[in-house]
């Protein structure tokens, strides 16, 4: 097992009332059974179906299997003029 701080930001740390959620999860688990951790961890965290999920500072699908030490971060959806 592995265990991560998964970092958010804007209004999905607004959300979760933190600015990460710690999650852990097996070996060789992929982005999609991370976010799966990340939404029991913080309930109400509301993510869309497929969130930006950064693995080490890149963007990542969700077939990207993460290890320990990565850093992960959720990208909110940004909005502007």
């Amino acid at each position: 097992m592995i265990t991560l701080d998964v970092l958010l930001f804007a209004s999905y740390a607004d959300a979760a009332g933190a600015d990460r959620v710690r999650v852990t999860l097996p070996e060789g688990a992929r982005v999609a059974v991370l976010l799966d951790a990340v939404r029991s961890a913080a309930p109400t965290l509301v993510l869309p179906a497929r969130p930006l999920v950064a693995v080490n500072h890149r963007y990542a699908a969700m077939d990207v299997t993460v290890a320990a030490g990565d850093e992960v971060a959720l990208i909110p959806p940004v909005a502007g003029g």
